[in-house]
């Protein structure tokens, strides 16, 4: 600015007061009273008047949403947002573990349960929650895969199997295993649809048979698929596995089956039960995301031999895993009738009765009973669907002989029965 032809057009003392007045700005003195006083005049000549009042001036605030003048993305990402390059991985000479935790892990205080001075919902959402915007399905520039997965998607490192130091149960349970507090029934502190479903509830792209990038195996099984080694009879926390991610070995969740479909935390893949087969199931192949707990139409039951678990409901017996059910007692015939009743619903017309089961039964007899036991069950089949017989005290007596020799039939001694 030049100043010569402006003061030579105003009075001496007023040009003097000004000069000033921009010399002492530029040597960072913040008051000076240049206006007239009271018997109009100018102030003292150094422009500062006693007990002047010094007015407040706001200081700069992290997390107010303005990226202001002294914040930059390394000392304030909440309001400026993710420095360039974080995210790629690599933990940089530019990068801290609270600038970019995303590739430097939290910082050594993450984690303790105190969100502290110098922590914020981007740098340590395991201490301060999550931020207000994460699951909004936009990443945002302060939101990283550290600090919300569910719209920014998982870390690079995030399903390699080892629990990395930039991550945890919270960022990647897929290879941290759930936390403690996923599964108590609250969407708390670091929580979310895409770490912890059971408690948050199914992401909102879930089910749209795309795996986006914020969903995985653990978070949504119905588009990416069921994880490693999901499937093996062992159902493992410690890899992330409940009965949402792992139906098949951990089992269905405990609301499933009360005959109310929670689109929340329900869906066609993860309990049939209440909310229906899902579309293309039952079609006799098991194909795509379909598994035995989604499907069993297509892909049958869930039940693995030798994971130590016999597993009865799942059609497990003593004659077919022996090495989870022990090994089988040969059984009289009329343990062998008893057992052949139960198989059979005699309250449908015509009576519904379970391969299956009958043939369970029979295979634990010797083979005499075994013989007279298939004799018995052809004659109280032409009974039943003859329509001679409606109940099992008709076909007792229909079938009398029959059962008489089955009841007189004695197995080898060294077989027992």
């Amino acid at each position: 600015m030049r100043l010569a032809p402006f003061l030579a057009r105003v009075p001496v003392r007023i040009a003097i007061a000004a000069s000033m007045a921009i010399a002492l700005a530029s040597c960072g003195r913040s008051v000076l009273n240049v206006a007239p006083t009271a018997d109009g005049g100018l102030p003292p000549a150094d422009g500062f008047v006693p007990d002047a009042p010094v007015p407040d001036v706001p200081g700069v605030v992290c997390g107010n949403d303005v990226c202001e003048f002294g914040e930059n993305c390394a000392t304030c990402s909440l309001d400026c947002g993710m420095c360039g390059g974080c995210g790629d991985g690599l933990c940089t000479s530019g990068e801290t573990c609270s600038s970019c935790p995303a590739d430097c892990g939290g910082c050594v205080t993450c984690g303790d349960g105190t969100c502290s001075a110098d922590e914020s919902c981007t740098t340590c959402p395991d201490d301060c929650g999550l931020c207000m915007r994460c699951g909004d399905g936009t990443c945002g520039s302060d939101e990283s895969c550290f600090s919300c997965p569910a719209d920014c998607g998982r870390c690079i490192t995030c399903g390699n199997g080892v629990c990395e130091s930039t991550e945890s149960c919270s960022i990647c349970p897929e290879d941290c295993g759930v936390c403690v507090t996923c599964g108590d029934g609250r969407c708390a502190g670091s929580e979310s649809c895409s770490t912890c479903p059971r408690d948050c509830g199914l992401c909102m792209t879930c089910g749209d048979g795309r795996c986006a990038s914020t969903e995985t195996c653990a978070s949504c099984p119905s588009d990416c698929g069921r994880c490693d080694p999901c499937g093996n009879g062992y159902c493992e926390p410690a890899l992330g596995e409940d009965c949402l991610s792992c139906a098949p070995d951990c089992g269905v969740c405990p609301r499933c089956g009360d005959g109310s479909c929670d689109m929340t935390r329900e869906s066609c893949f993860t309990c049939p039960a209440d909310c229906g087969i899902c579309p293309g199931c039952g079609d006799g192949r098991c194909r795509g995301s379909e598994d035995c707990a989604s499907c069993s139409r297509d892909c049958g039951v869930c039940s693995v031999c030798g994971n130590g678990r016999c597993e009865a409901a799942e059609y497990e017996t003593c004659t077919n895993c022996p090495a989870d059910c022990g090994t089988c007692r040969v059984i009289t015939c009329g343990e062998v009738l008893t057992c052949t009743i139960g198989c059979i619903d005699l309250g449908m017309r015509p009576p519904r009765f379970s391969v299956a089961c009958i043939g369970g039964c029979v295979a634990r007899a010797c083979p005499d009973v075994q013989f007279l036991i298939d004799r018995f069950l052809e004659c109280a089949i032409t009974a039943f669907v003859g329509g001679m017989c409606g109940d099992i005290s008709c076909v007792m007596s229909a079938c009398e002989s029959e059962v008489s020799a089955c009841l007189m039939a004695r197995c080898p001694p060294s077989t027992g029965g």
